[in-house]
């Protein structure tokens, strides 16, 4: 089994400000801005839709109602109204998909899905970020692969709303092969009654910045010393692991020791 750190969300280029860890642990990543067809004012947290809780986070964000996003991956149910069928999806496409096939990522693989993220609290009736809380790399959800669509005649019905099933965007990439969608398994194979796509809740396990360290400075179990991490295989350092500051997929083989510090990932499920 390959493990995959996939990065995604909001970044200091997209976006400009963290993802909020929720007063109630909720780990909310927020798509980056896009011309797909969803705007962050009709993508919805609870009753409040995703330009409603990035503005009370920051005010002065330069997004608006009429700004688009990428939905992508799409884990949470509730976020749009789905159509009968539906289950999570991840699309990929150039020098990641590139990445991702030069790995040898496959049905069976697993993506961690992380991005940056800092603690909220309520203060005066309003969400706003913790002063002076840490900024954070934080895993916020998972898929294991069981299916990967490569062609736009393999797109079923219920999927056709997916930002990487928009053929005419992704024409090109689509006749060089280069545009893939991954759909999830049941269940994880590792943990029968776990199922195979979701989210977080946050804990300090899914931290990956090593405390009073840089964001992109991450902490592993020492038994996982040294393991091949694509993308920066000279990022290990004495007390750290310095991931790379581009890149959005960071693939390594499911060892042993690297098992046994994914399945603590889902202790708390």
């Amino acid at each position: 089994m390959k493990i995959i750190l996939s990065r995604k969300g909001f970044d200091s280029q997209f976006g400009k400000q963290a993802s909020p860890i929720l007063p109630n642990g909720i780990l909310l990543s927020m798509p980056i801005p896009s011309d797909d067809f969803l705007t962050y004012n009709s993508i919805k947290w609870g009753e409040r839709s995703y330009l409603d809780v990035i503005k009370e986070l920051r005010p002065r964000t330069y997004l608006n109602e009429d700004c688009h996003c990428h939905l992508d991956p799409d884990l949470r149910a509730e976020t749009i109204e789905r159509a009968e069928g539906w289950m999570p999806a991840f699309g990929q496409t150039g020098s990641s998909l590139t990445e991702l096939r030069e790995n040898r990522v496959k049905e069976g693989d697993l993506f961690l899905f992380f991005g940056w993220f800092r603690q909220t609290e309520y203060y005066k009736g309003k969400l706003r970020y913790i002063p002076k809380a840490p900024d954070l790399h934080v895993i916020y959800g998972y898929m294991q692969i069981g299916r990967i669509v490569e062609s736009p005649t393999q797109i079923p019905e219920w999927l056709k709303y997916h930002p990487h099933s928009n053929f005419e965007k992704y024409r090109d990439a689509w006749s060089k092969g280069m545009n893939a969608i991954y759909l999830p398994t049941h269940h994880l194979s590792f943990a029968p009654t776990v199922s195979g796509c979701g989210t977080f809740s946050f804990h300090k396990s899914l931290v990956l910045t090593k405390e009073g360290y840089s964001r992109s400075r991450w902490e592993f179990p020492t038994t996982m010393q040294g393991v091949e991490i694509s993308h920066n295989p000279h990022g290990w350092k004495d007390d750290y692991f310095q991931s790379a500051a581009r890149g959005q997929e960071f693939v390594m083989d499911g060892t042993s020791a690297v098992m046994d510090w994914v399945k603590c990932l889902f202790n708390r499920m």
